[in-house]
C-alpha cells in the first residue's frame, strides 16, 4: 500500500470519527431515526406514503428538520428531505429525552 493510500484511509477514518461524534451530540435534538438503503437520517417529523401504481412498490418519505449521515456532505442539517425508494425503510421513534 502506498503512502497516499494510507493517507487517504487515515483521512477517511478521521472524518468518520468526527461524524460519529457529531451524531452523538445532535441525537438528543431529534425525534426519529430513518434508515434507507442509501442513507441514515435523524429528523423531527417523518411522513411515509406508498406510491400507487408503482411496481415494485415505491415508498416516499418526507422528512422535516433533518440531519443526514454523510461524511462528504458539507452541510448535514437540512430543513426538508424527500426520499423515494423501492427498498426497505426503517423508521424508529427515539425515546423522549429529559430537558
Amino acid at each position: 500500500m502506498s503512502d497516499s493510500d494510507e493517507d487517504l484511509e487515515r483521512y477517511e477514518a478521521e472524518i468518520e470519527l468526527a461524524l460519529v461524534q457529531e451524531y452523538r451530540t445532535v441525537l438528543p435534538l431529534f425525534r426519529y431515526v430513518v434508515e434507507t438503503e442509501r442513507r441514515f437520517y435523524l429528523c423531527n417529523d417523518v411522513t411515509m406514503s406508498l406510491r400507487d401504481g408503482a411496481t415494485p412498490a415505491c415508498v416516499e418519505l418526507e422528512l422535516a428538520d433533518a440531519w443526514v449521515w454523510d461524511m462528504y456532505r458539507p452541510a448535514r442539517f437540512v430543513p426538508h428531505v424527500r426520499v423515494l425508494t423501492f427498498r426497505d425503510v426503517n423508521v424508529e421513534r427515539l425515546p423522549e429525552h429529559d430537558s
